[in-house]
């Protein structure tokens, strides 16, 4: 038995209808009729209905199709060609018509979505959003931007698990303040310490993680945050002209990746409530995470697929803000010419202030000019290089908290001990072989206490 598929088809003239991003409607593909979303609803209710009928039926009865336990079947509403999908798939178009087709059955097994966010990019603006990620990467080989082509691009509703709730966090902390003075032929600092503990509950509000086993987890982080006030209740008209995804990863096996980025953030909200220390260090730290509610939503995913040289660059943008994110490659040469570059500036500039203060180029200070040049270049390389790589697991959830959500139960500072170095200073005026007199070459050295 094949799964009852429904073609959104315009009634005015029959043509197949798609979403359009940009109008927020259904438009028909042969006439342009418009058609807003609760009036195509309202039409092919009964058609979605019996979609979700027969795929309950299926769900009862456990059939395996021929092509294997894993794949279903279902003939395309307008031309009739029989189709084959994975257990996952609910919208998709047809390659032999092109006319799109949701599955609503595919949601009768499983937990329907509470929320959709309607795609707002469309797909030529999502070319032209790559073309200009490209620019202004100074380290991306040349041949890259002019050469590289997007092979395929899809609009993908990706099924995400929105997590709300509270964490108590329960942070110990040490804290360091110190002054230095001289005494004789001592540098003399004094450090006091004192214990810190910060505790309170940080809110949350819908924590997003997918729930799809095709999206890699770390390219899905990277293209947060989405609009949650375009949230919109769940509805099968949203899906026609995009593919579309039911979740394959349940919500429990999601919690974990949520909890730790709250957990991180909370704690965070603690350290930034300790003031007036210099220096100030984690000791250790207990996290509770309480859970509310778990919501289930489809969110508007563009998948970008490029190759370049042989290999495969896949990129993804969100549908409703726009955002781009992907990994590029590096040249290196491009990256050893700015390393260079960096390095001799920054060494450049340096020698001048040093000659300047000795009144002559030495060569220890063309040693000290090479070696902080070659600092300022790796960490300024280092920063390039990872404009490059943007894709990574998200471990905070800093722009979820709730609108007042910290609060503050405990603020506990104690004054513990004060510890004291002593360091001795050589004086120039000292007698002794070198200049160095008892505390010059071969004498006693600082001592600390």
């Amino acid at each position: 038995m094949s799964e009852q598929a429904t073609s959104y088809t315009c009634p005015n003239c029959g043509g197949s209808m798609h979403y359009d991003a940009a109008l927020g409607k259904l438009k028909c593909d042969y006439c342009d009729s418009v058609f807003s979303v609760e009036e195509v609803k309202k039409a092919f209710a009964e058609k979605n209905q019996k979609g979700e009928e027969q795929g309950a039926k299926r769900a009862q009865s456990a059939e395996k199709e021929d092509w294997g336990g894993n794949v279903r079947t279902f003939h395309c509403p307008n031309c009739g060609a029989e189709l084959v999908t994975d257990e996952t798939t609910v919208s998709m178009t047809c390659p032999y018509c092109g006319n799109p087709a949701v599955l609503a059955g595919k949601f009768a097994d499983v937990r329907k979505p509470d929320y959709v966010i309607p795609f707002r990019i469309q797909k030529e603006q999502a070319v032209e959003k790559l073309k200009q990620y490209y620019r202004n990467k100074k380290l991306l080989p040349g041949s890259f931007a002019r050469d590289n082509q997007v092979k395929k691009i899809q609009g993908v509703y990706v099924p995400y698990w929105l997590f709300s709730g509270s964490v108590y966090a329960d942070v110990a902390f040490e804290g360091t303040n110190s002054e230095t003075h001289r005494e004789g032929d001592f540098e003399v600092t004094r450090t006091r310490h004192y214990d810190v503990r910060r505790a309170g509950t940080v809110a949350f509000s819908r924590i997003p993680a997918d729930g799809s086993t095709r999206m890699a987890d770390d390219l899905m982080d990277s293209v947060e945050p989405y609009d949650y006030g375009k949230l919109c209740p769940f509805a099968y008209e949203y899906l026609p002209g995009y593919a579309a995804d039911k979740y394959d990863v349940e919500a429990k096996d999601c919690e974990a990746r949520a909890d730790m980025r709250a957990a991180n953030t909370a704690v965070e909200a603690m350290r930034s409530t300790v003031t007036g220390y210099g220096a100030v260090a984690e000791r250790g730290r207990r996290t509770t995470v309480h859970r509310e509610k778990t919501e289930y939503a489809m969110m508007p995913v563009w998948m970008l697929h490029t190759k370049w040289n042989g290999k495969d660059f896949c990129f993804a943008m969100n549908g409703e803000t726009g955002k781009m994110t992907g990994n590029l490659p590096v040249s290196p040469g491009r990256t050893a010419a700015w390393f260079a570059g960096i390095m001799a500036v920054w060494a450049v500039l340096l020698l001048l202030v040093l000659s300047l203060i000795d009144g002559e180029v030495t060569t220890g200070n063309l040693l000290i000019a090479l070696l902080c040049g070659g600092v300022a270049a790796t960490v300024t390389i280092g920063a390039m290089v990872r404009q490059m790589k943007p894709v990574q697991t998200a471990t905070r959830a800093a722009g979820y908290v709730r609108e007042g959500g910290v609060r503050l139960e405990v603020s506990q500072d104690r004054y513990t001990h004060t510890t004291e170095t002593r360091i001795r200073v050589e004086s120039p005026d000292r007698e002794g072989p070198h200049g160095g007199g008892p505390g010059g070459p071969g004498g006693p050295g600082g001592h600390r206490r």
